[in-house]
């Protein structure tokens, strides 16, 4: 078996591996006696199985039956499925891990809310690999208790024991916004957690509470400091909630690289090229080649690169100082792990391990300094000046704020009846379907499959 996983290893490691079909057969009949030879292996447990799938194309599940490939048309199948339907889909598997009631409600609100703003990279997208895979094999679990470890008037430290983060980041800033209501300001640290969504969900929480929000979560390393080419730091997102006059807050949610993973397992779904400057490898070249890339990321052979880029030229160190200032906040009060204590996998074996992460959460009461609609008129008249402003000739002819465009796709996903759901994600459904407890029975035939 040691021999046959070596070969497995050499193949990963070619430049161009991804690209060939004859490697593609030799590293799937590999693979065929590797888990011959290791029945214990599958897909949730072993990073070769599981780059055997996203790279090579390799069957990873015997339970569930192949779908009859379309020769002719794609993406004819994608359909368009109501967000009440999703969300209550999601919602149902969490169930079917023994998530409680009301912190599987949560979740699925979490991810559902990123499909309807049209972050699709962390809504229904994320459901099966982040979470259930996670708890598959052993790194995350599907409900365990909140601990506050420390706590003052304004402030609390808080223990999410690896559940999941999409419940514990709803808790935390919770915690946040009632110690902001009763003091002025709440600020709640959390350590053990595990990735918790889109960051913009937690500050919406805060706008809709009468607060200026405030999170950021560090993750597996993938963000190379400036002139660097090792994975240090995750895509650790910074983000901000700020009430308006508008029809919806301000809220800018980025991750503090060019991209981040979610994205470019985004552009492997919709087979194309990952945008040049956004991912550098060991030698210090910009890659575009999407599944080698996911591949490389893996095995931590390439990384992101900073807001700004690899060098400085564009200001590739002001995203690195804003991603380390998120690694700290995530870590340096929690006594939290970083770098390849949180990459998920063991480099030496390729077993899976899990990731404690950090969160960070601050929300202002803003009638402790002024009254709320008072604030609202001052933001939304300073944001409508931005949209006002000289348009550039060459633009298209509209200038948006964080938040408006989110705003827009919200608006047009409900007019046009909810989320588009692609084939690899009807994919993804079926599997959970085919292997989750009382799925099969509440949901014998999906939309898509009318």
């Amino acid at each position: 078996m040691s021999d046959v996983r070596k070969q497995l290893l050499e193949i990963i490691s070619g430049e161009s591996a991804h690209a060939e079909a004859e490697t593609r057969q030799k590293y799937n009949d590999l693979l065929s006696q590797y888990k011959d030879s290791n029945p214990d292996s599958n897909a949730t447990n072993d990073v070769l199985i599981a780059i055997g799938e996203k790279v090579f194309g390799a069957s990873t599940d015997s339970n569930t039956p192949e779908p009859e490939k379309d020769e002719k048309k794609s993406d004819d199948k994608d359909v368009i499925i109501d967000f009440a339907y999703m969300k209550a889909f999601m919602k149902d598997v969490f169930l079917s891990y023994d998530v409680p009631e009301d912190r599987a409600e949560t979740c699925s609100e979490v991810l559902i809310e990123a499909d309807r703003r049209g972050i699709d990279s962390h809504g229904l997208g994320r459901l099966k690999p982040i979470y259930c895979d996670r708890i598959d094999k052993g790194i995350l679990w599907p409900s365990k208790p909140i601990d506050i470890l420390k706590e003052t008037d304004t402030t609390a430290l808080v223990d999410g024991n690896l559940g999941l983060g999409l419940y514990v980041g709803p808790y935390c800033m919770d915690l946040a916004i009632k110690k902001a209501k009763k003091h002025g300001v709440g600020f709640v640290a959390c350590k053990n957690s595990t990735h918790y969504g889109i960051a913009g969900y937690y500050v919406t929480m805060a706008t809709d509470a009468g607060c200026v929000g405030f999170t950021g979560t560090n993750a597996r390393p993938s963000i190379a400091p400036t002139f660097g080419v090792e994975p240090m730091m995750g895509t650790n997102p910074l983000c901000f909630g700020i009430p308006s006059s508008d029809d919806f807050p301000f809220v800018i949610d980025c991750a503090t690289s060019v991209n981040q993973r979610g994205k470019i397992e985004k552009y492997a779904r919709d087979g194309v090229p990952t945008p040049k400057g956004a991912v550098i490898d060991v030698n210090g070249i910009e890659r575009t080649d999407t599944e080698g890339i996911l591949r490389d990321m893996v095995l931590g052979t390439c990384s992101l690169t900073p807001v700004g880029g690899s060098g400085e030229d564009m200001g590739g160190y002001k995203g690195y100082g804003w991603a380390t200032v998120v690694e700290l906040m995530c870590t340096a009060f929690q006594s939290g792990p970083w770098g390849e204590d949180i990459c998920g996998v063991d480099r030496a074996t390729g077993k899976p391990k899990p990731m404690p992460l950090g969160h960070f959460f601050l929300a202002i009461d803003i009638e402790a300094l002024c009254d709320v609609p008072t604030f609202k008129k001052n933001s939304g008249k300073f944001l409508q000046a931005l949209r006002d402003s000289k348009k550039s000739p060459l633009g298209p002819g509209r200038i948006w704020t964080a938040g408006e465009k989110e705003h827009d796709c919200r608006t047009e996903r409900f007019a046009q009846g909810g989320m588009k759901v692609v084939k690899s994600l009807q994919k993804n459904m079926l599997d959970l379907r085919e292997n989750r407890p009382g799925l099969k029975e509440k949901y014998p035939k999906f939309p898509f499959e009318e």
